[in-house]
Order: C-alpha cells, then structure tokens, then sequence
C-alpha cells in the first residue's frame, strides 16, 4: 500500500487536532459523524493536550524556591513515583514507578519537587531511557548533590499490545551519578531500600 503524502502550505491556517482526529476515525474505517463518535474528537484532543502538558511546564516554575539550606549528608529516597508516558514511537502508553534518591551537599529539594519533575518530564513524548536520563541530570544540575540514582520499572503497551504482545513484561532503567555510580555500597544501599530483601 502506498503511503499518502501530506503537503503543509506555510501560509495555510494551523489545522485544529479536532480534523486530524476526524481524519484518523476515516482512515481505520469510522464513521465520525455516528453518534458514539461525535464529540470523540473534542475528547481526543483534550486528552492529548493534558498528556503531553509537560511541554508547557518549566523547571523555574516547578522548583518555585523549593531549594533549601541543611546540613544533611545522608541519603533522600523517594520510591514507587507512579508514572503515566507515551511511547514516542507509538504514540501509546507506558506506564510504572519510578524510584529517586540524592545525597545532598548543603541544598534538599522540597519533596513533592521531586513528583512534579518526575511528572513534568513523563507527560512528553519519551522513551523510557532518555526520561531516567532527564529526570537524574536535571536533579544534578539543580541541587549540585554528591550523587544521584534513578530507577524507572515500566510496562509498555506498545509491546503488550501490538508487535510481540508479551504481557506482563516490565522494562527497567537506571542513571546512577555521583556517588551512586562511584561507590558500590551506594548504589547497593539505594536498590534495597528500593527492593527490600
């Protein structure tokens, strides 16, 4: 089957999500104008916009001062982050927990700083990889800690239910700086508590 090409004139108006979801229901063979189907566009496009509203979020505005001053050297663990992304690949969900923890150096992040980065950077288009990346760099680069660990444990629908289809199958990634990718005890202290025995 030859694929359709899509010419965008540059001084045409921005087609509203609302027609290309109309466009999608046509191409799969809906009808869009049954009733099941007629505000399904609306709701599409609602959906997407609150999915990917980590585009319109910003690292300023989510740490809003929260950076504060302790003489505290010991590990910060905050585990089973729940976690909702889509599959840039895909455009379906993968979804799990996510485990974080820093040592600090004289700065502590205010706790639900922590969810809210998390959320920021799940609610865009990711793989699940660069999001463990994303999540450990930026906290590395606003708290200057001795270290930091993330660990993400997923399922991905676009696996489960398309392609091979192997339910139940759960992707683990990790980024350990610092401290954490230094010193062996570290790193062990953070995945028991993360996974007690």
């Amino acid at each position: 089957m030859s694929k359709k090409v899509y010419q965008i004139d540059a001084h045409q108006q921005k087609i509203p999500m609302e027609e290309h979801v109309r466009g999608i229901l046509r191409e799969i063979g809906e009808d869009p104008g049954r009733e099941g189907l007629l505000k399904t566009p609306e709701r599409v496009a609602d959906a997407y916009h609150f999915l990917t509203k980590g585009y319109r979020e910003n690292l300023e505005e989510i740490i809003n001062g929260a950076l504060f001053t302790e003489d505290h050297q010991e590990m910060v663990t905050m585990k089973d982050i729940s976690l909702y992304s889509l599959c840039e690949h895909h455009l379906l969900p993968f979804f799990g927990k996510c485990h974080v923890a820093y040592i600090p150096n004289t700065k502590i992040l205010g706790i639900s700083k922590i969810v809210r980065l998390v959320e920021m950077f799940s609610r865009r288009l990711q793989v699940q990889e660069r999001l463990t990346n994303q999540i450990a760099d930026t906290l590395m680069k606003v708290l200057d800690p001795l270290g930091v660990a993330v660990v993400i444990q997923a399922e991905h629908l676009c696996m489960q239910m398309r392609g091979v289809q192997k339910s139940g199958s759960t992707v683990v990634t990790s980024s350990m700086l610092g401290a954490f990718r230094n010193r062996h005890e570290t790193r062990e202290e953070f995945m028991n508590l993360i996974h007690p025995s």
